[in-house]
């Protein structure tokens, strides 16, 4: 079965390759250090640092091989020839929300980079999906479990 496509900003791919190089030269070698210092400690059969320390170790190995993965299949997303006539992968958007009158700033991202917090959200998310490869000035509904939301495109940034 073939693997899905990861889509990620060129920002993202060095974020992702960032955390995969700490993880394996800094935080293996953490918890391998604790999993030795637990064991000096003697029976391990009722050590709760030595288990502490083996669960980390399992989270660690686990993160590794799923950012290994992700890299594996990452598509950058070419944020430099943009344009700005819809709205695609790595867009900055202006919406107005039609019921309130907000105005909303996103990035449209891949779901691996999604950040609500920081106003990334997912081409998978209802709104991103609304969105994708719609112009600028266009109307939009997106269902949401709460109802539909309308907003206008009002500006594609690059």
């Amino acid at each position: 079965m073939k693997e899905k496509d990861v889509m990620l900003t060129v920002t993202g791919l060095k974020q992702l390759e960032e955390e995969l190089t700490q993880l394996k030269t800094v935080k293996r070698r953490q918890v391998a250090e604790r999993i030795k210092q637990a064991i000096e400690f003697g029976d391990i059969s009722e050590n709760s640092e030595y288990e502490d320390a083996k669960n980390e170790q399992a989270f660690i190995e686990g993160r590794i091989l799923t950012l290994e993965k992700m890299l594996r299949n990452a598509k950058i997303i070419d944020d430099e020839n943009l344009g700005n006539e819809v709205v695609s992968l790595g867009s900055k958007v202006i919406l107005k929300d039609l019921e309130f009158g907000d105005e909303l700033e996103y990035t449209i991202v891949g779901s691996v980079e999604a950040d609500p917090d920081a106003n990334k959200i997912s081409n998978e998310s209802p709104v991103g999906k609304a969105i994708l490869g719609q112009p600028k000035g266009n109307i939009v509904e997106v269902n949401v479990p709460a109802g539909v939301l309308k907003y206008e495109i009002v500006d594609i940034l690059r």
